[in-house]
Protein backbone atom coordinates (compact mmCIF):
# COMPACT_ATOMS: atom_id res chain seq x y z
CA UNK A 1 0.00 0.00 0.00
CA UNK A 2 2.96 2.34 0.51
CA UNK A 3 3.36 2.72 -3.22
CA UNK A 4 0.02 4.58 -3.32
CA UNK A 5 1.48 7.20 -0.97
CA UNK A 6 3.95 8.13 -3.69
CA UNK A 7 2.42 11.38 -5.08
CA UNK A 8 3.21 10.57 -8.72
CA UNK A 9 1.66 7.10 -8.52
CA UNK A 10 -1.28 8.45 -6.49
CA UNK A 11 -1.86 11.22 -9.07
CA UNK A 12 -2.73 8.81 -11.84
CA UNK A 13 -4.53 6.33 -9.58
CA UNK A 14 -6.82 9.14 -8.37
CA UNK A 15 -7.45 10.29 -11.93
CA UNK A 16 -8.18 6.76 -13.19
CA UNK A 17 -10.51 5.83 -10.31
CA UNK A 18 -12.18 9.29 -10.41
CA UNK A 19 -12.94 9.05 -14.12
CA UNK A 20 -14.35 5.53 -13.67
CA UNK A 21 -16.59 6.64 -10.79
CA UNK A 22 -17.64 9.74 -12.73
CA UNK A 23 -19.01 7.56 -15.54
CA UNK A 24 -21.46 5.85 -13.20
CA UNK A 25 -24.92 7.20 -14.01
CA UNK A 26 -28.01 6.96 -11.79
CA UNK A 27 -31.26 8.07 -13.43
CA UNK A 28 -29.20 9.96 -15.99
CA UNK A 29 -27.22 11.86 -13.33
CA UNK A 30 -23.45 11.46 -12.99
CA UNK A 31 -20.58 13.38 -11.38
CA UNK A 32 -18.46 13.18 -14.53
CA UNK A 33 -14.93 14.61 -14.09
CA UNK A 34 -15.84 16.21 -10.75
CA UNK A 35 -15.77 12.72 -9.19
CA UNK A 36 -11.97 13.04 -9.20
CA UNK A 37 -12.06 15.51 -6.29
CA UNK A 38 -14.03 13.08 -4.10
CA UNK A 39 -11.52 10.28 -4.72
CA UNK A 40 -8.75 12.80 -3.98
CA UNK A 41 -10.42 13.60 -0.64
CA UNK A 42 -10.04 9.94 0.37
CA UNK A 43 -6.36 9.80 -0.61
CA UNK A 44 -5.71 13.11 1.14
CA UNK A 45 -7.32 11.80 4.30
CA UNK A 46 -4.75 8.98 4.35
CA UNK A 47 -1.82 11.36 3.97
CA UNK A 48 -1.29 11.73 0.20
CA UNK A 49 -0.27 15.28 -0.74
CA UNK A 50 0.49 16.49 -4.27
CA UNK A 51 3.39 18.85 -5.08
CA UNK A 52 2.00 22.42 -5.23
CA UNK A 53 3.28 22.94 -8.79
CA UNK A 54 0.72 20.37 -10.06
CA UNK A 55 -2.11 22.51 -8.73
CA UNK A 56 -0.69 25.68 -10.30
CA UNK A 57 -0.13 24.12 -13.72
CA UNK A 58 -3.55 22.51 -13.68
CA UNK A 59 -5.16 25.81 -12.67
CA UNK A 60 -3.41 27.73 -15.45
CA UNK A 61 -4.31 25.24 -18.21
CA UNK A 62 -7.90 24.93 -17.01
CA UNK A 63 -8.65 28.65 -16.65
CA UNK A 64 -6.89 29.55 -19.92
CA UNK A 65 -8.88 26.96 -21.91
CA UNK A 66 -12.14 28.11 -20.26
CA UNK A 67 -11.44 31.72 -21.25
CA UNK A 68 -10.49 30.80 -24.82
CA UNK A 69 -13.75 28.89 -25.25
CA UNK A 70 -15.95 31.47 -23.52
CA UNK A 71 -14.37 34.62 -24.98
CA UNK A 72 -16.41 35.17 -28.19
CA UNK A 73 -19.69 34.26 -26.49
CA UNK A 74 -18.88 36.42 -23.46
CA UNK A 75 -18.49 39.59 -25.49
CA UNK A 76 -21.31 38.71 -27.91
CA UNK A 77 -23.71 38.29 -24.96
CA UNK A 78 -23.44 42.00 -24.21
CA UNK A 79 -24.33 42.95 -27.77
CA UNK A 80 -27.12 40.47 -28.41
CA UNK A 81 -28.61 39.81 -25.01
CA UNK A 82 -27.30 42.65 -22.87
CA UNK A 83 -30.68 43.13 -21.24
CA UNK A 84 -32.98 40.52 -19.77
CA UNK A 85 -30.92 37.33 -19.90
CA UNK A 86 -27.76 39.02 -18.67
CA UNK A 87 -29.67 40.70 -15.85
CA UNK A 88 -31.17 37.34 -14.84
CA UNK A 89 -27.72 35.79 -14.80
CA UNK A 90 -26.42 38.63 -12.65
CA UNK A 91 -29.39 38.15 -10.29
CA UNK A 92 -28.65 34.44 -9.88
CA UNK A 93 -24.93 34.87 -9.21
CA UNK A 94 -25.30 38.13 -7.27
CA UNK A 95 -28.05 36.82 -4.98
CA UNK A 96 -26.02 33.64 -4.45
CA UNK A 97 -23.07 35.78 -3.34
CA UNK A 98 -25.28 37.81 -0.97
CA UNK A 99 -26.70 34.61 0.56
CA UNK A 100 -23.17 33.32 0.96
CA UNK A 101 -22.19 36.49 2.79
CA UNK A 102 -25.23 36.32 5.10
CA UNK A 103 -24.77 32.60 5.76
CA UNK A 104 -21.17 33.14 6.75
CA UNK A 105 -22.24 35.45 9.58
CA UNK A 106 -25.47 33.63 10.49
CA UNK A 107 -23.82 30.21 10.85
CA UNK A 108 -20.36 31.51 11.77
CA UNK A 109 -18.70 29.59 8.92
CA UNK A 110 -15.07 30.26 8.04
CA UNK A 111 -14.74 32.41 4.93
CA UNK A 112 -12.57 29.87 3.09
CA UNK A 113 -15.20 27.20 3.62
CA UNK A 114 -18.22 29.32 2.69
CA UNK A 115 -16.62 30.62 -0.53
CA UNK A 116 -16.09 26.99 -1.56
CA UNK A 117 -19.74 26.26 -0.78
CA UNK A 118 -20.72 29.18 -3.04
CA UNK A 119 -18.83 27.69 -6.01
CA UNK A 120 -20.13 24.17 -5.32
CA UNK A 121 -23.74 25.31 -4.96
CA UNK A 122 -23.45 27.03 -8.35
CA UNK A 123 -21.61 23.95 -9.75
CA UNK A 124 -18.68 26.07 -10.94
CA UNK A 125 -15.23 24.47 -10.95
CA UNK A 126 -13.63 27.63 -12.43
CA UNK A 127 -15.14 29.49 -9.48
CA UNK A 128 -13.48 26.99 -7.13
CA UNK A 129 -10.15 27.65 -8.84
CA UNK A 130 -10.56 31.37 -8.18
CA UNK A 131 -11.64 30.72 -4.58
CA UNK A 132 -8.61 28.57 -3.80
CA UNK A 133 -6.25 31.03 -5.46
CA UNK A 134 -7.75 33.90 -3.43
CA UNK A 135 -8.07 32.15 -0.04
CA UNK A 136 -4.88 30.06 -0.24
CA UNK A 137 -6.78 27.45 1.78
CA UNK A 138 -7.82 23.80 1.20
CA UNK A 139 -11.07 24.54 3.05
CA UNK A 140 -12.50 26.07 -0.14
CA UNK A 141 -12.33 22.69 -1.89
CA UNK A 142 -14.01 21.00 1.09
CA UNK A 143 -16.89 23.47 0.88
CA UNK A 144 -17.11 22.84 -2.86
CA UNK A 145 -17.13 19.06 -2.36
CA UNK A 146 -19.95 19.27 0.20
CA UNK A 147 -22.19 21.57 -1.87
CA UNK A 148 -21.47 20.30 -5.40
CA UNK A 149 -23.45 16.98 -5.47
CA UNK A 150 -26.61 18.64 -4.17
CA UNK A 151 -25.95 21.60 -6.47
CA UNK A 152 -26.05 19.30 -9.52
CA UNK A 153 -29.12 17.40 -8.33
CA UNK A 154 -30.89 20.55 -7.06
CA UNK A 155 -30.67 22.39 -10.39
CA UNK A 156 -31.92 19.32 -12.28
CA UNK A 157 -34.91 18.91 -9.97
CA UNK A 158 -35.70 22.62 -10.06
CA UNK A 159 -35.82 22.94 -13.86
CA UNK A 160 -37.77 19.69 -14.21
CA UNK A 161 -40.55 20.68 -11.80
CA UNK A 162 -40.65 24.50 -11.84
CA UNK A 163 -43.28 24.41 -14.60
CA UNK A 164 -45.66 22.79 -12.06
CA UNK A 165 -45.11 25.69 -9.67
CA UNK A 166 -45.66 28.29 -12.39
CA UNK A 167 -48.55 26.29 -13.88
CA UNK A 168 -46.96 26.49 -17.31
CA UNK A 169 -47.93 24.24 -20.21
CA UNK A 170 -44.53 23.36 -21.72
CA UNK A 171 -46.02 22.31 -25.08
CA UNK A 172 -47.87 25.63 -25.42
CA UNK A 173 -44.71 27.54 -24.55
CA UNK A 174 -42.82 25.58 -27.19
CA UNK A 175 -45.45 26.41 -29.83
CA UNK A 176 -45.39 30.06 -28.76
CA UNK A 177 -41.59 30.12 -29.04
CA UNK A 178 -41.68 28.71 -32.57
CA UNK A 179 -44.19 31.39 -33.53
CA UNK A 180 -41.96 34.10 -32.05
CA UNK A 181 -39.00 32.77 -34.02
CA UNK A 182 -40.96 32.85 -37.26
CA UNK A 183 -42.10 36.42 -36.54
CA UNK A 184 -38.63 37.69 -35.63
CA UNK A 185 -36.69 35.56 -38.10
CA UNK A 186 -38.94 34.43 -40.97
CA UNK A 187 -38.10 30.96 -42.24
CA UNK A 188 -36.09 30.70 -45.43
CA UNK A 189 -37.82 28.67 -48.12
CA UNK A 190 -37.07 28.00 -51.76
CA UNK A 191 -39.32 28.18 -54.78
CA UNK A 192 -38.84 27.86 -58.53
CA UNK A 193 -39.75 30.61 -61.03
CA UNK A 194 -39.94 30.88 -64.81
CA UNK A 195 -38.00 33.75 -66.40
CA UNK A 196 -40.84 35.60 -68.20
CA UNK A 197 -40.15 39.33 -67.75
CA UNK A 198 -38.68 40.71 -71.04
CA UNK A 199 -36.81 43.35 -69.03
CA UNK A 200 -34.46 40.70 -67.61
CA UNK A 201 -33.85 38.70 -70.81
CA UNK A 202 -30.15 38.61 -71.66
CA UNK A 203 -29.09 40.24 -68.39
CA UNK A 204 -26.85 38.79 -65.70
CA UNK A 205 -27.91 38.14 -62.12
CA UNK A 206 -25.58 40.95 -61.08
CA UNK A 207 -27.17 43.42 -63.54
CA UNK A 208 -30.69 42.55 -62.39
CA UNK A 209 -29.57 43.08 -58.75
CA UNK A 210 -31.78 40.29 -57.47
CA UNK A 211 -30.01 40.19 -54.10
CA UNK A 212 -30.29 43.88 -53.26
CA UNK A 213 -33.78 44.36 -54.71
CA UNK A 214 -35.47 41.30 -53.19
CA UNK A 215 -33.14 40.11 -50.34
CA UNK A 216 -33.09 36.64 -51.93
CA UNK A 217 -30.45 34.37 -53.48
CA UNK A 218 -30.58 32.37 -56.71
CA UNK A 219 -29.20 28.94 -55.83
CA UNK A 220 -29.82 26.98 -59.07
CA UNK A 221 -30.60 27.68 -62.73
CA UNK A 222 -32.11 25.32 -65.30
CA UNK A 223 -31.26 26.38 -68.88
CA UNK A 224 -32.77 23.95 -71.33
CA UNK A 225 -31.83 20.55 -69.91
CA UNK A 226 -28.74 21.83 -68.11
CA UNK A 227 -28.92 22.58 -64.36
CA UNK A 228 -26.04 24.42 -62.72
CA UNK A 229 -25.03 26.64 -59.80
CA UNK A 230 -25.11 30.24 -61.01
CA UNK A 231 -22.56 33.02 -60.55
CA UNK A 232 -23.21 36.77 -60.60
CA UNK A 233 -22.27 36.69 -64.28
CA UNK A 234 -24.88 34.06 -65.21
CA UNK A 235 -27.15 35.36 -68.01
CA UNK A 236 -30.90 34.73 -67.72
CA UNK A 237 -32.86 33.95 -70.87
CA UNK A 238 -36.54 33.49 -71.60
CA UNK A 239 -37.91 30.21 -70.26
CA UNK A 240 -35.10 29.56 -67.79
CA UNK A 241 -36.16 28.08 -64.45
CA UNK A 242 -34.46 29.54 -61.36
CA UNK A 243 -34.51 28.28 -57.76
CA UNK A 244 -34.66 31.21 -55.34
CA UNK A 245 -34.10 31.14 -51.55
CA UNK A 246 -35.73 33.74 -49.28
CA UNK A 247 -38.60 34.50 -46.93
CA UNK A 248 -42.22 34.11 -47.98
CA UNK A 249 -42.56 37.89 -48.12
CA UNK A 250 -39.39 38.47 -50.16
CA UNK A 251 -40.21 35.74 -52.66
CA UNK A 252 -43.38 37.62 -53.66
CA UNK A 253 -41.12 40.29 -55.16
CA UNK A 254 -39.46 37.68 -57.36
CA UNK A 255 -42.73 37.13 -59.23
CA UNK A 256 -42.81 40.83 -60.08
CA UNK A 257 -39.14 40.95 -61.08
CA UNK A 258 -38.73 37.57 -62.85
CA UNK A 259 -41.97 35.75 -63.55
CA UNK A 260 -44.53 33.33 -62.14
CA UNK A 261 -43.86 30.44 -59.76
CA UNK A 262 -43.64 26.96 -61.24
CA UNK A 263 -43.91 23.40 -59.91
CA UNK A 264 -41.20 22.22 -62.26
CA UNK A 265 -38.23 20.91 -60.28
CA UNK A 266 -34.52 21.50 -60.88
CA UNK A 267 -32.30 18.49 -60.36
CA UNK A 268 -29.39 19.10 -58.02
CA UNK A 269 -27.27 17.12 -60.39
CA UNK A 270 -24.44 14.75 -59.62
CA UNK A 271 -21.99 17.63 -59.46
CA UNK A 272 -23.80 19.61 -56.75
CA UNK A 273 -22.74 18.75 -53.20
CA UNK A 274 -23.25 19.95 -49.62
CA UNK A 275 -20.19 19.25 -47.50
CA UNK A 276 -18.60 20.41 -44.22
CA UNK A 277 -15.15 22.03 -44.24
CA UNK A 278 -12.86 22.60 -41.27
CA UNK A 279 -11.11 25.97 -40.95
CA UNK A 280 -7.43 25.11 -40.53
CA UNK A 281 -6.00 27.76 -42.88
CA UNK A 282 -4.70 30.65 -40.76
CA UNK A 283 -5.04 33.08 -43.68
CA UNK A 284 -8.86 33.09 -43.60
CA UNK A 285 -9.18 33.54 -39.81
CA UNK A 286 -10.98 36.79 -38.82
CA UNK A 287 -12.14 37.34 -42.41
CA UNK A 288 -15.82 37.52 -43.38
CA UNK A 289 -17.49 35.62 -46.21
CA UNK A 290 -17.74 38.91 -48.12
CA UNK A 291 -13.99 39.44 -47.84
CA UNK A 292 -13.37 35.91 -49.08
CA UNK A 293 -15.81 36.45 -51.98
CA UNK A 294 -17.14 32.95 -51.30
CA UNK A 295 -20.14 33.26 -53.61
CA UNK A 296 -18.66 35.34 -56.42
CA UNK A 297 -15.25 33.64 -56.58
CA UNK A 298 -16.05 30.06 -55.59
CA UNK A 299 -19.76 29.73 -56.50
CA UNK A 300 -20.34 28.50 -52.95
CA UNK A 301 -22.76 29.30 -50.12
CA UNK A 302 -22.19 28.79 -46.39
CA UNK A 303 -25.33 27.33 -44.80
CA UNK A 304 -24.21 26.83 -41.17
CA UNK A 305 -21.23 27.03 -38.82
CA UNK A 306 -20.45 24.68 -35.94
CA UNK A 307 -18.41 26.61 -33.36
CA UNK A 308 -17.56 25.54 -29.78
CA UNK A 309 -20.37 22.99 -29.87
CA UNK A 310 -22.98 25.52 -31.06
CA UNK A 311 -24.59 25.87 -34.50
CA UNK A 312 -24.47 29.41 -35.91
CA UNK A 313 -26.47 30.74 -38.86
CA UNK A 314 -23.89 32.70 -40.90
CA UNK A 315 -24.40 35.87 -42.91
CA UNK A 316 -22.16 37.71 -45.33
CA UNK A 317 -20.39 39.57 -42.53
CA UNK A 318 -19.84 36.61 -40.15
CA UNK A 319 -16.14 36.37 -39.28
CA UNK A 320 -14.48 32.98 -39.54
CA UNK A 321 -12.61 31.49 -36.59
CA UNK A 322 -9.93 28.83 -36.42
CA UNK A 323 -11.51 25.42 -35.91
CA UNK A 324 -14.93 26.37 -37.30
CA UNK A 325 -16.81 23.60 -39.12
CA UNK A 326 -18.55 25.31 -42.04
CA UNK A 327 -21.26 23.59 -44.10
CA UNK A 328 -20.81 24.61 -47.74
CA UNK A 329 -23.09 24.11 -50.74
CA UNK A 330 -21.24 24.23 -54.06
CA UNK A 331 -20.60 22.41 -57.30
CA UNK A 332 -18.27 19.43 -57.35
CA UNK A 333 -15.96 21.34 -59.67
CA UNK A 334 -15.33 23.95 -56.96
CA UNK A 335 -14.74 21.49 -54.10
CA UNK A 336 -10.95 21.50 -54.34
CA UNK A 337 -10.75 25.30 -54.44
CA UNK A 338 -13.06 25.64 -51.41
CA UNK A 339 -11.09 22.96 -49.55
CA UNK A 340 -7.84 24.82 -50.23
CA UNK A 341 -9.45 28.07 -49.10
CA UNK A 342 -10.48 26.78 -45.65
CA UNK A 343 -7.67 24.25 -45.22
CA UNK A 344 -9.95 21.39 -44.17
CA UNK A 345 -7.01 19.64 -42.46
CA UNK A 346 -8.14 17.84 -39.31
CA UNK A 347 -4.55 17.02 -38.42
CA UNK A 348 -3.70 20.71 -38.05
CA UNK A 349 -6.63 21.18 -35.65
CA UNK A 350 -5.81 18.16 -33.51
CA UNK A 351 -2.16 19.21 -33.09
CA UNK A 352 -2.25 21.81 -30.32
CA UNK A 353 0.14 24.71 -31.00
CA UNK A 354 1.69 25.50 -27.62
CA UNK A 355 3.44 28.68 -28.82
CA UNK A 356 0.34 30.95 -28.68
CA UNK A 357 -0.87 29.06 -25.57
CA UNK A 358 2.42 29.75 -23.78
CA UNK A 359 2.51 33.40 -24.86
CA UNK A 360 -1.13 33.88 -23.82
CA UNK A 361 -0.47 32.35 -20.39
CA UNK A 362 2.62 34.52 -19.90
CA UNK A 363 0.54 37.60 -20.70
CA UNK A 364 -2.10 36.44 -18.21
CA UNK A 365 0.43 35.88 -15.43
CA UNK A 366 1.92 39.35 -15.98
CA UNK A 367 -1.55 40.97 -16.04
CA UNK A 368 -2.40 39.20 -12.78
CA UNK A 369 0.71 40.70 -11.15
CA UNK A 370 -0.28 44.30 -11.93
CA UNK A 371 -1.05 46.13 -8.68
CA UNK A 372 -3.93 48.62 -8.79
CA UNK A 373 -4.06 51.15 -5.90
CA UNK A 374 -7.37 50.83 -4.04
CA UNK A 375 -7.97 52.89 -0.91
CA UNK A 376 -5.28 52.15 1.62
CA UNK A 377 -4.23 48.99 -0.13
CA UNK A 378 -3.89 47.56 -3.61
CA UNK A 379 -5.85 45.16 -5.80
CA UNK A 380 -4.43 42.43 -8.04
CA UNK A 381 -6.28 40.14 -10.40
CA UNK A 382 -3.99 37.32 -9.34
CA UNK A 383 -3.15 34.21 -11.32
CA UNK A 384 -6.74 33.17 -12.01
CA UNK A 385 -8.05 36.63 -12.88
CA UNK A 386 -5.05 37.55 -15.02
CA UNK A 387 -5.06 34.33 -17.05
CA UNK A 388 -8.84 34.48 -17.46
CA UNK A 389 -8.83 38.11 -18.63
CA UNK A 390 -6.01 37.55 -21.12
CA UNK A 391 -7.65 34.43 -22.57
CA UNK A 392 -11.03 36.15 -22.94
CA UNK A 393 -9.51 39.09 -24.81
CA UNK A 394 -7.14 36.99 -26.94
CA UNK A 395 -10.00 34.66 -27.88
CA UNK A 396 -12.02 37.65 -29.02
CA UNK A 397 -9.06 38.99 -31.04
CA UNK A 398 -8.63 35.57 -32.64
CA UNK A 399 -5.43 36.24 -34.54
CA UNK A 400 -2.34 38.44 -34.25
CA UNK A 401 0.04 38.15 -37.20
CA UNK A 402 0.71 34.43 -37.60
CA UNK A 403 -0.38 33.62 -34.05
CA UNK A 404 -3.83 32.01 -33.76
CA UNK A 405 -5.17 32.54 -30.25
CA UNK A 406 -8.30 30.42 -30.69
CA UNK A 407 -7.93 26.71 -29.97
CA UNK A 408 -9.95 24.19 -31.98
CA UNK A 409 -12.68 22.34 -30.06
CA UNK A 410 -10.97 18.97 -29.53
CA UNK A 411 -7.60 20.47 -28.61
CA UNK A 412 -9.21 22.94 -26.22
CA UNK A 413 -11.19 20.15 -24.58
CA UNK A 414 -8.00 18.13 -24.14
CA UNK A 415 -6.15 21.07 -22.56
CA UNK A 416 -9.13 21.88 -20.36
CA UNK A 417 -9.59 18.31 -19.13
CA UNK A 418 -5.87 17.86 -18.46
CA UNK A 419 -5.79 21.06 -16.42
CA UNK A 420 -8.98 20.15 -14.58
CA UNK A 421 -7.75 16.67 -13.64
CA UNK A 422 -4.43 17.99 -12.30
CA UNK A 423 -6.17 20.78 -10.41
CA UNK A 424 -8.90 18.63 -8.83
CA UNK A 425 -6.43 15.93 -7.81
CA UNK A 426 -4.15 18.42 -6.10
CA UNK A 427 -6.78 20.49 -4.28
CA UNK A 428 -8.67 17.33 -3.30
CA UNK A 429 -5.68 15.68 -1.62
CA UNK A 430 -4.76 18.93 0.15
CA UNK A 431 -8.31 19.24 1.48
CA UNK A 432 -8.66 15.57 2.39
CA UNK A 433 -6.51 15.99 5.49
CA UNK A 434 -9.18 18.18 7.13
CA UNK A 435 -12.41 16.99 5.49
CA UNK A 436 -13.63 14.54 8.15
CA UNK A 437 -13.06 17.01 10.97
CA UNK A 438 -14.78 19.80 9.05
CA UNK A 439 -17.84 17.71 8.18
CA UNK A 440 -18.20 16.43 11.76
CA UNK A 441 -18.07 19.98 13.14
CA UNK A 442 -20.27 21.71 10.54
CA UNK A 443 -21.83 18.99 8.38
CA UNK A 444 -25.56 19.71 8.45
CA UNK A 445 -25.04 23.49 8.51
CA UNK A 446 -22.90 23.33 5.38
CA UNK A 447 -25.50 21.22 3.58
CA UNK A 448 -28.26 23.69 4.51
CA UNK A 449 -26.19 26.66 3.34
CA UNK A 450 -25.37 24.89 0.06
CA UNK A 451 -29.05 24.09 -0.57
CA UNK A 452 -30.07 27.69 0.14
CA UNK A 453 -27.46 29.07 -2.26
CA UNK A 454 -28.55 26.58 -4.93
CA UNK A 455 -32.32 27.09 -4.73
CA UNK A 456 -33.07 30.68 -3.73
CA UNK A 457 -31.16 32.46 -6.56
CA UNK A 458 -32.99 30.29 -9.12
CA UNK A 459 -36.32 30.95 -7.42
CA UNK A 460 -35.78 34.73 -7.42
CA UNK A 461 -34.66 34.75 -11.08
CA UNK A 462 -37.64 32.57 -12.06
CA UNK A 463 -40.14 34.97 -10.50
CA UNK A 464 -38.53 37.99 -12.18
CA UNK A 465 -38.09 36.25 -15.55
CA UNK A 466 -41.62 34.83 -15.67
CA UNK A 467 -43.78 37.55 -14.11
CA UNK A 468 -41.81 40.75 -14.83
CA UNK A 469 -39.82 40.04 -18.00
CA UNK A 470 -42.53 37.74 -19.45
CA UNK A 471 -39.86 35.46 -20.90
CA UNK A 472 -40.85 32.35 -22.77
CA UNK A 473 -40.56 29.44 -20.31
CA UNK A 474 -38.08 27.55 -22.50
CA UNK A 475 -35.78 30.57 -22.73
CA UNK A 476 -36.11 31.10 -18.97
CA UNK A 477 -35.07 27.50 -18.24
CA UNK A 478 -32.05 27.81 -20.53
CA UNK A 479 -31.04 31.05 -18.84
CA UNK A 480 -31.33 29.43 -15.39
CA UNK A 481 -29.17 26.42 -16.29
CA UNK A 482 -26.62 28.72 -17.95
CA UNK A 483 -26.54 31.02 -14.91
CA UNK A 484 -25.91 27.99 -12.67
CA UNK A 485 -23.29 26.73 -15.20
CA UNK A 486 -25.10 23.37 -15.11
CA UNK A 487 -24.79 21.36 -18.32
CA UNK A 488 -26.37 18.24 -16.69
CA UNK A 489 -29.51 20.27 -15.94
CA UNK A 490 -29.68 21.48 -19.53
CA UNK A 491 -29.36 17.90 -20.77
CA UNK A 492 -32.08 16.72 -18.38
CA UNK A 493 -34.78 18.80 -20.08
CA UNK A 494 -33.93 17.63 -23.61
CA UNK A 495 -36.35 14.73 -23.31
CA UNK A 496 -39.22 17.07 -22.40
CA UNK A 497 -39.08 19.32 -25.48
CA UNK A 498 -38.04 19.35 -29.12
CA UNK A 499 -37.08 23.03 -29.37
CA UNK A 500 -33.48 24.25 -29.05
CA UNK A 501 -34.63 27.40 -27.20
CA UNK A 502 -33.07 26.39 -23.84
CA UNK A 503 -29.73 25.63 -25.53
CA UNK A 504 -29.67 29.02 -27.24
CA UNK A 505 -30.36 30.85 -23.95
CA UNK A 506 -27.83 28.64 -22.13
CA UNK A 507 -25.11 29.39 -24.69
CA UNK A 508 -25.73 33.13 -24.42
CA UNK A 509 -25.76 33.25 -20.61
CA UNK A 510 -23.13 30.65 -19.68
CA UNK A 511 -19.95 32.61 -20.57
CA UNK A 512 -21.15 35.70 -18.69
CA UNK A 513 -22.20 33.66 -15.64
CA UNK A 514 -18.94 31.74 -15.61
CA UNK A 515 -16.88 34.93 -15.51
CA UNK A 516 -19.22 36.51 -12.96
CA UNK A 517 -18.92 33.54 -10.56
CA UNK A 518 -15.12 33.76 -10.76
CA UNK A 519 -15.25 37.49 -10.00
CA UNK A 520 -17.66 37.04 -7.06
CA UNK A 521 -15.55 34.19 -5.67
CA UNK A 522 -12.59 36.53 -5.50
CA UNK A 523 -14.65 39.39 -4.09
CA UNK A 524 -16.13 37.19 -1.35
CA UNK A 525 -12.68 35.97 -0.40
CA UNK A 526 -11.54 39.59 -0.01
CA UNK A 527 -14.46 41.02 1.96
CA UNK A 528 -15.31 38.15 4.33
Amino acid sequence: MEIFLNPYVALFVIIAVGIAVGKISIQGISLDTSAVIFIAFIFGHFGVIMPSIIQKIGLIFFIYSVGIQAGPGFFESFKKHGLKLIVLSAIVVGSGAILTLLSSYAFNIEKELVVGIFTGALTSTPGLAAAIESTKSPLASIGYGIAYPFGVLGVILFVKFVNKFLRVDVQKEEAKYQQEIISDHPMLINKNYVVENPNVFGKSIDEIKIRSMTSTNVSRVLHGDQAFTPTLDTILTEGDIIKVVGTEFDLKNIEILIGKETDRQISLGKKFVVKPFLVSNKEVVNKSFVQLALFTKYNATATSIRRSGINIAPNAHTKIRFGDKIMIACSEDDLKAVSNLFGDDRKVLVELDFLPVSIGIIIGILVGMISIPLGDGAFKLGLTGGVLLSSLILSKIGKTGNLIWNIAGESNQMLRKLGLLLFLTSVGTNAGEHIVETILNNGYELLIVGAIITFFPMFIATIIGHYFYKLNFLTLIGALTGSMTSTPALSSIDSLIESNAPKIAYANVYPFALVLIIVFSQVLAKIL
